[in-house]
């Protein structure tokens, strides 16, 4: 990002409203890349300034061509570089010479090249850092905003003519996907405020792209295509600001398998962060994450009508007449943990009293019986001022197709209702999709993308406290003892076991503890004390004591030969009802994230965890001990004993605040384990293991 601050709407202008445009190295071949963005531009009817550079020829497409950009009259707002790589730098310090805005630049070659490329890239950020030229790119395919005709891109998908418009704006990763969703959303009758390709981010970047838009009236959400969490500080910040103005904020995130996560960094010179901080990143901003390139297209109207407020609402009816449709909707929301809620009694009266045919269980199935207007709006308006539906599906059988007045228009004439209301159509119905769309009611083609959908909008969250801890990755963490890091949990009232601590060579006679005992060895310079065979267990008298002293000291000599270790420290062996891991880490794109795992193996082998931003209220933790399925068998349930629930969320609350308290610059700090003891009793750390920066 610049060091010099350009107003929002500074970027906003020269981005999505320039005035004047040059292309440097525009061709005269149509076919070609660099001939594309003249001829879109002219075809879309653009109408401020364009002046094509090419030294070597006099007109472009027909039109004069100038030789270079100091031989224009004016300074150009935008400049889109479309010749090659090796005069890319040049061109860009032209710019910044002249004072232009904003400069896109095609070409690839950059830090995803090697050594030479990332010469160039820092050419170009100092470039930026010096002026205040905004950039973007590399590897930008462009800008389109068809609200004023400017189709600035050499995406071959917008040789296409007449771009759709409408309320959303698009930040992508990948240049191709922006040509790839107007096609997708012109054959629904979806259109766009506008599309950016985002390219590499060597200056502007997704989040600071879309923050600088978030004034634009003709913008109402947004759809970010990400490849990965890079200048995720950005994307947060704008996540927010967006959460509050009640504008909703749709993600595509790549890296969901291994695979993914490669490939995104193969194709962005980025890496890919782990797909579960970045779900939480997400889902935590009140970003809704789908997971169906077609869910993108009709969750707006959902999410507008479920806005961010407190904890969000889960309860979904669905009215149908088709039972084995209806089957398809309620098992893919079962899948993502969506229950499909019954009508009470008071709502099944009401329909029986209205003389609904069918049958009232988990689903208000209406049967072919419903396939009347009269039938399914009443049933509509039962449900849909039911207090016990969040949410309402209909799900429309073949009528769909070949008769929409019967059971889809009922749909329409209900979308003003202020209830949410989705449609699931079975059948291939293109028609009445069209209509169901233009009516701003989520329609679909599949379950799968219907349960996406509602599954998708309920993850997100509002978003909690920023974080304010701010560290060097450049730098490198180092270690603490155990015995320290006990004193930095003091600090945070995370609760720990009694600890004492003794000189590796002066195993004590009499400890203020009680036995059995462990004994461990304590430095900073050993973090993973087991590795060393640096811990003895169940320890039962001083004589004991005495030879697991001895034990140590031996282990050191061969296992870790000239480390520093010159203490042990000797704790009581305690046992809770079951141990759980608690974990802090300051991601590098996501920033500080708090984890709650299955302690000892689980934790790796069934991924049992939940992870949030940092920091977490109580309640938030709450509601990430409900996550961990492991924790179900200390909850009470069926006469089993519980563990203190309350006393580890209070915990997990308090080591997250690390997020908020800058004078303890920790990079990590793990709990592991951490004990759940029985209710009332509290939850105690018996290990721990901190990186400060």
């Amino acid at each position: 990002m610049s060091s010099i601050n350009t107003p929002a709407s500074s970027v906003c202008q020269a981005l999505l409203y320039p005035k004047s445009i040059a292309l440097v190295g525009a061709s005269d071949d149509v076919k070609k890349t660099g001939g594309r963005p003249l001829q879109f531009l002219r075809r879309s009817g653009f109408q401020g300034t364009i002046y094509p550079i090419n030294p070597k020829r006099a007109e472009v497409q027909g039109e004069k061509a100038w030789p270079s950009l100091a031989a224009l009259p004016e300074v150009p707002e935008h400049v889109f570089i479309l010749s090659p790589t090796d005069t890319v730098v040049p061109a860009v310090q032209e710019c910044a010479d002249l004072g232009v805005k904003l400069v896109t630049i095609l070409a690839a070659g950059f830090s995803e090249s090697g050594p030479d490329g990332v010469e160039r890239e820092a050419a170009l950020r100092e470039i930026s850092r010096k002026s205040g030229l905004r950039i973007l790119g590399p590897s930008s395919l462009g800008v389109v905003n068809p609200g004023n005709g400017l189709v600035l891109t050499a995406n071959a998908a917008f040789a296409e003519p007449d771009v759709p418009r409408g309320n959303v704006f698009v930040a992508s990763h990948s240049g191709s996907m922006i040509g790839a969703l107007v096609s997708r959303g012109k054959a629904r009758g979806v259109g766009f405020a506008g599309l950016v390709s985002v390219g590499s981010e060597v200056d502007l970047s997704v989040g600071e792209i879309c923050m600088a838009t978030l004034d634009d009236p003709a913008i109402q959400g947004y759809v970010l295509f990400l490849e990965s969490l890079r200048h995720g500080d950005a994307i947060q910040a704008f996540a927010r600001e967006a959460a509050k103005r009640g504008k909703p904020v749709v993600a595509y995130k790549l890296g969901r398998s291994s695979a993914a996560a490669e490939m995104a960094a193969t194709h962005t010179g980025a890496l890919a962060g782990e797909d579960d901080i970045a779900d939480a990143f997400l889902k935590d901003l009140g970003v809704v994450r789908v997971e169906m390139l077609e869910t993108l297209f009709e969750v707006f109207p959902l999410a507008r009508k479920l806005p961010l407020v407190g904890k969000q609402a889960k309860r979904v009816g669905v009215v149908t007449t088709t039972g084995g449709g209806a089957a398809m909707v309620v098992d893919q929301l079962g899948v993502r943990n969506v229950i499909v809620e019954p009508a009470s009694a008071a709502t099944v009266a009401q329909l029986q009293a209205a003389g609904m045919p069918g049958s009232a269980g988990r689903v208000v199935d209406l049967t072919l019986a419903g396939t009347k207007y009269e039938v399914m709006k009443k049933a509509l308006d039962i449900m849909l001022e039911a207090p016990e539906f969040d949410v309402v599906v209909a799900v429309v059988g073949s009528s769909a197709r070949f008769q929409p007045d019967l059971a889809v228009k009922p749909i329409i004439d209900s979308a003003g209702h202020e209830k949410p209301l989705l449609a699931m159509l079975v059948p291939d119905a293109p028609n009445a999709l069209a209509q169901l769309t233009t009516a701003q009611i989520p329609c679909f083609r599949s379950p799968e993308a219907c349960a996406d959908a509602i599954a998708s909008v309920l993850a997100r969250r509002s978003p909690g406290p920023s974080a304010t801890v701010k560290l060097d990755h450049e730098q490198p963490a180092c270690a603490i003892s155990e015995a320290d890091a006990y004193e930095l949990l003091d600090t945070l009232n995370v609760p720990h076991a009694l600890a004492a601590t003794y000189p590796l060579d002066s195993p004590p006679d009499n400890l203020p503890f009680d036995y059995p005992v462990v004994a461990k060895v304590c430095s900073a310079h050993i973090p993973h004390k087991t590795e060393v065979g640096g811990v003895v267990l169940g320890i039962k008298n001083a004589e004991e004591l005495a030879r697991a002293f001895a034990t140590l000291q031996q282990n050191l000599r061969d296992k870790a030969p000239g480390v520093d270790c010159r203490d042990v420290l000797v704790q009581p062996m305690r046992k809770g009802l079951t141990e759980v891991l608690v974990g802090y880490r300051v991601d590098v794109d996501a920033g500080p994230i708090i984890m709650l795992a299955a302690g000892g193996i689980w934790a790796e082998v069934m991924r049992d965890r939940s992870i949030r931003l940092a920091p977490v209220s109580v309640q938030a933790a709450k509601e990430m001990i409900e996550e961990v399925k492991m924790l179900k068998t200390v909850s009470g349930l069926r006469g089993k004993e519980k563990g203190d629930l309350d006393a580890l969320a209070v915990a997990i609350s308090n080591l997250s605040k690390l997020a908020v308290t800058p004078d303890l610059p920790v990079r990590e700090a793990e709990v592991n384990p951490l004990m759940v003891m029985p209710e009332g009793e509290g939850v105690m750390a018996v290990d721990a293991l901190i990186m400060r920066s």
